[in-house]
């Protein structure tokens, strides 16, 4: 992938069979609390991570970079074209200190 393509809706509906797995009134309960779920999954994070390809990566390199009000207007036009309740939750402002505070922790695992 190179550096100047772009995140779109499609990657992230792409990526939905990781969100799909968290339950929206779990995730709301995750958001309100800001928890660290990075944390709590790490294990499965790290065994995950051995099978991205490079293309995947370079796209989760650039989701770290981008500014998080960018991310959830990605996010926000993911949820109008498919309707999942994740989207929805992580797209609201409110979410914004959960995806930050997950980013960073989301970093440390898979690149460092």
């Amino acid at each position: 992938m190179e550096s100047n393509e772009q995140i779109t809706e499609k990657d992230v509906i792409d990526m939905m069979h990781l969100v799909n797995k968290v339950p929206s009134l779990l995730l709301k309960q995750m958001v309100s609390r800001n928890s660290n779920v990075v944390k709590r999954f790490e294990g499965q994070i790290n065994s995950y991570k051995n099978r991205l390809s490079d293309e995947n990566i370079a796209k989760l390199e650039k989701v770290m970079e981008m500014p998080v009000s960018e991310l959830q207007e990605i996010l926000k036009r993911a949820y109008l074209e498919t309707k999942k309740k994740q989207l929805k939750i992580l797209a609201d402002p409110t979410a914004q200190p959960f995806i930050e505070k997950n980013r960073q922790e989301l970093k440390k695992v898979l690149f460092t």
